[in-house]
């Protein structure tokens, strides 16, 4: 993707419904494990280099923020190498604001040079994801928090280790307990972060910390203790692959009733939405690094729940509704996490979808068909849904602000081509 492309947001797609996908879909590397990993590289002024970034907005937005602190970037193919020798410790809003997880550069910032100044992101369509739970903790760890005129700043002379809990009225919060572990890993002492995310992207972190030399156990169980160090390193690293990309192309897979074949994934990150899948009519083979789904019988109902890992994520909420749009029965599918993240649902409903919600429930009664419209998206994953939408639906589903889709998934219209789909990208 150029940058160019970035730019281009009036982009749109055209999904002609109704082909059966057959074939080999390659996942790309994890945006959510990607980002912090990049804010990472300022804990050390050694170069770092990173395997399998995959080519997104939001990481194009990470390298610009990285860019602008003063770091030289070099990006080829699906490696970034990043040299952190002198940097500034303030981001600029125009940038910042394009991207809610630049809010990540925080805990680098503080933990290295003592201080930051970092705009507050935008607001999120999902619902209020607040940085409270981010600053409370840096302000644990001894540091002083203002924010003055849409901008954070944060003073920590000097960071001690303490006893955070990072659990929020939802569950754990995955950023925070990623900036909260990079400002500590310079800190004096231990710091015990309870309530900690447990979610891979948060293992993969630890995992690029420790080689730069930072000292993490308990990574993926919900207390993390770190020992403080006083100088990393830097490392060579490979970005785990996406578990929401995986889950969303054997949903693909699904709804399309081929046989599709996913290589370079983890299964044992996707055990909460394989099990739904496998129980609703789905054959699904699981390798090493690859899984397969195949039809097996009409697809049913189904009750389902968003939990935090290794829970069902919420991240694949919007593309099962898109699943059960099309099922037999009556499916039933709560929103623990983003209680409000339902935006999805009016424009299934222009396809012909049949949806009733009720507070963070969603209760979907299968049509035997979707039907091609024109419709918006709203967020990254509702995006997604309306691809998947319109992959079952008779006609054309003509999907409008395919920015929100290039955040989160390389090249997702070219994958699907690849194996039978016939998507359309046009100027609006």
């Amino acid at each position: 993707m150029s940058n160019d492309s970035f730019s281009q947001n009036m982009d749109k797609i055209l999904v002609h419904g109704g082909h059966t996908l057959e074939g080999t879909v390659r996942i790309s590397g994890s945006k959510n494990s990607a980002l912090p990993i990049l804010a990472a590289s300022l804990l050390t002024r050694d170069s770092c280099t990173i395997h399998r970034v995959p080519d997104l907005s939001d990481i194009h937005y990470m390298l610009t923020i990285l860019s602008e602190l003063g770091c030289d970037v070099e990006r080829a193919s699906g490696t970034v190498k990043i040299n952190a020798d002198s940097i500034t410790t303030a981001a600029p809003y125009d940038i910042v604001r394009k991207m809610r997880a630049s809010v990540c550069i925080l805990g680098p910032l503080i933990g290295r040079e003592k201080e930051a100044t970092v705009s507050l992101p935008g607001g999120c369509v999902i619902g209020d994801r607040p940085i409270d739970l981010h600053l409370r903790g840096f302000e644990a760890l001894g540091a002083a928090v203002r924010v003055v005129q849409g901008n954070v700043k944060v003073l920590a002379p000097q960071l001690r280790g303490a006893t955070i809990n990072m659990r929020g009225r939802f569950g754990s919060t995955v950023l925070g307990t990623d900036n909260l572990m990079m400002a500590a890993v310079l800190a004096d002492g231990t710091t015990i972060i309870d309530g900690a995310a447990e979610e891979p992207e948060v293992v993969d972190l630890a995992n690029f910390l420790q080689k730069m030399g930072a000292k993490i156990e308990g990574a993926g169980s919900s207390r993390i203790i770190i020992e403080g160090v006083k100088k990393l390193h830097g490392c060579e690293h490979t970005v785990i692959p996406d578990r929401i990309e995986a889950g969303t192309f054997l949903i693909a897979g699904a709804i399309s009733g081929g046989n599709l074949l996913l290589k370079r994934v983890d299964p044992s990150h996707l055990g909460a939405v394989i099990e739904p899948l496998i129980k609703s009519g789905y054959h699904i083979e699981s390798g090493t690094d690859t899984l397969r789904i195949s039809p097996n019988g009409n697809r049913k109902s189904m009750k389902l729940e968003t939990e935090p890992f290794p829970g069902f994520p919420t991240d694949m909420q919007a593309q099962m509704c898109a699943l059960l749009a099309g099922s037999d029965g009556i499916s039933v599918v709560t929103e623990n996490v983003f209680p409000q993240r339902y935006m999805h649902v009016a424009e299934l409903k222009r396809m012909g979808a049949d949806i009733e919600l009720q507070g963070a429930t969603a209760v979907i009664r299968g049509v035997p068909k979707l039907s091609g419209a024109p419709v918006m998206a709203s967020d990254l994953r509702a995006s997604a849904a309306l691809v998947l939408a319109g992959l079952q639906a008779d006609g054309i589903t003509e999907i409008n602000r395919v920015y929100h889709i290039d955040r989160g998934y390389e090249s997702i219209d070219e994958k699907l081509n690849e194996v039978g789909a016939h998507i359309e990208r046009v100027k609006a």
